[in-house]
């Protein structure tokens, strides 16, 4: 699929119905544009089939509870919109992305109860979210910025204003030629991506942070059940900087990113070793079964 995402021939669900790709918009004074008043998911399709999709039309509508975004759509519908959209475009492997957002009406400033939720489902053809570090293994910045408190921001929501420093930390890790951006917690713990959960690998056990302050995202779940299928010890837990030293392997989880090895998180080096590949393969078997 050429051109721009704005700019493409297909079929996006918006409020309900089917519409063409190109008139799938909405008006400039749309409230999630000015105040991030919006909760999305990204799934992945395999041979027609959304991996965890009803875990993540249930994670979508309590995202939107976090921020007072009620969705007035049920999983079941969400579900059929999915579906339809893909079935529409004729795709069978395709990212599918679920977005809820506060529309244009009669409030414009940061109150907006009156203003409508709107929903649209929109999915492309979308190959390796990391291209060749899928196999390579991926270079890692570390961000400046730090991923915030549950006190001050719905964390555990998938909302699109605590991607800001996602996009911000991204670009700068692009412009130093590394594929993403490892983040730190405000504690100083070792936190996520800027769109994935983080893994070590230390002694044949596994090491990843908890999620107490950021995303516990659908595929570090399935990652962690692979794991212990496997007899495989896994510890979730606060995980200091300098820690990073002495882990042998590393690796990415999310729905975009799959399971992707890492090569590199500033100074620190990593093998794509055997358990890295093994558990990229189970993964891959799982989600196409």
């Amino acid at each position: 699929m050429a051109g721009g995402y704005d700019d493409r021939d297909g079929k996006i669900w918006l409020d309900g119905k089917l519409v063409d790709w190109r008139d799938a918009n909405v008006h400039i004074l749309t409230h999630a544009m000015h105040y991030a008043s919006s909760v999305f998911e990204g799934e992945r399709a395999y041979a027609g089939k959304i991996f965890l999709s009803e875990r993540h039309s249930e994670r979508l509508l309590k995202s939107g509870e976090m921020i007072d975004v009620h969705i007035p759509w049920t999983v079941e519908e969400i579900e059929k919109a999915k579906y339809d959209v893909l079935a529409a475009n004729g795709f069978s492997d395709a990212y599918v992305r679920a977005v809820a957002f506060r529309g244009a009406g009669p409030d414009m400033g940061v109150s907006s109860a009156r203003n409508p939720i709107r929903m649209a489902v929109a999915a492309w053809e979308w190959g390796n979210y990391y291209g060749d570090a899928k196999f390579k293994g991926a270079k890692l910045d570390i961000s400046k910025w730090k991923r915030p408190s549950p006190e001050t921001i719905p964390t555990a929501a998938k909302a699109s204003g605590l991607y800001m420093i996602c996009t911000i930390s991204k670009h700068a890790a692009e412009e130093k030629g590394c594929s993403d951006a490892l983040f730190f917690d405000y504690r100083g713990y070792v936190a996520e991506a800027t769109g994935a959960n983080v893994f070590f690998v230390k002694d044949g056990e596994v090491h990843t942070p908890l999620p107490d302050a950021i995303l516990n995202g659908l595929t570090r779940q399935t990652v962690i059940g692979l794991l212990k299928d496997r007899g495989i010890t896994v510890h979730e837990r606060h995980i200091m900087p300098e820690e990073m030293e002495g882990f042998e392997q590393c690796w990415l989880t999310g729905s975009a990113a799959e399971v992707t090895p890492v090569g590199e998180i500033g100074s620190y080096s990593f093998e794509v070793g055997a358990l890295t590949r093994e558990i990229a393969e189970a993964y891959e078997a799982l989600v196409r079964a």
